[in-house]
């Protein structure tokens, strides 16, 4: 792997080789000191254009652990708001000597370009851009399902015939997006559920089912129940009448939630606006993997960097 750009082009065994890297470095958080000496001498930017606490810290403590140097930015306060390009930040950070760029930014394909353009040799790591794609987000998803379902035997595994149900905001959502592919790469069977007016045009060409009716999905007796966050700031029109009606016909609220199957996991990327698209006790239950999707994120990003960075640039 050269770039982490989306999950549409990895192949399965490609993303089961990842998520095993991944069980290593989990392994390592679990012990007493939890650095790896692997990415010594590297110099990993974190370089957001969009506001983010979860994925910026998380992506700078993969770095850390694997004993890489950090250097964060941040467009706000930086020459980008004085009206820089990103090819200029780009040549910047070549001239800084940058071995990996870790990128979110608010144009879909920004970090194609970053990647593709010749303005820099790096490693590129989409952590998210504009609607398109947040692949890290996708396969920390995808690690939590497997180690719930399989446990101590996980490695190796994909997710053959898992029935996920995703629900919510998939217009906007680039962890839809990239869930849908990697998921259904897997062996997942993936449905997406939402108002008709947060349904993207363009789906028939999606590997998944599309519904609009959250209790015949439930019904089915799924075995994951992804919920997105409704993305306000990305909103330029009235999607639903208002948030309550929203909540009473898309949201996972405590009847639904006590309908559910025992063994059905409850996700969400986070943050999560309770009462909204989830209540408190399906956010809290055990069922829930909330926490567990944030500890696993760092195990994650550090195979990502993993693959990545070590040895010659362009190999792994």
């Amino acid at each position: 792997m050269k770039h982490l750009l989306g999950t549409r082009e990895l192949g399965r065994e490609e993303a089961v080789a990842l998520l095993d890297i991944a069980e290593d470095m989990a392994a390592v958080q679990e012990r007493e000191v939890k650095k790896l000496p692997t990415l010594r001498g590297k110099t990993v930017v974190n370089l957001f254009f969009e506001d983010s606490t979860r994925t910026r810290i998380s992506f700078e403590a993969a770095a850390k652990r694997l004993s890489a140097d950090v250097i964060n930015f941040s467009a706000k306060g930086s020459s980008v708001s004085k009206g820089e390009s990103l090819k200029d930040t780009a040549q910047t950070l070549q001239a800084m000597g940058a071995d990996g760029v870790v990128i979110r930014h608010h144009a879909s394909g920004a970090p194609l370009t970053l990647a593709t353009s010749g303005w820099i040799d790096a490693g590129v790591v989409n952590a998210g851009d504009g609607t398109h794609e947040h692949p890290t987000q996708a396969l920390l998803d995808a690690f939590t399902i497997r180690r719930r379902l399989h446990g101590a035997s996980s490695r190796g595994r994909g997710l053959d015939g898992v029935h996920v149900v995703i629900v919510g905001d998939i217009l906007h959502s680039r962890v839809a997006r990239s869930n849908v592919w990697l998921l259904t790469t897997l062996g997942a069977e993936v449905e997406l559920v939402a108002p008709p007016t947060l349904v993207p045009v363009a789906t028939g060409a999606w590997p998944a089912a599309v519904g609009y009716d959250l209790d015949a999905a439930l019904a089915g007796g799924p075995d994951v129940v992804m919920m997105l966050r409704i993305q306000a700031e990305r909103m330029h029109a009235a999607f639903f009448p208002n948030s309550r009606e929203y909540a009473r016909t898309w949201g996972l609220d405590d009847a639904r939630f006590d309908r559910l199957p025992p063994t059905t996991m409850v996700m969400h990327p986070g943050p999560m606006n309770r009462g909204l698209e989830i209540s408190a006790r399906a956010a809290d239950s055990p069922r829930s993997t909330v926490r567990e999707q944030v500890a696993n994120g760092v195990s994650v990003r550090m195979a990502a960097l993993y693959m990545l960075l070590s040895g010659e640039r362009g190999e792994s």
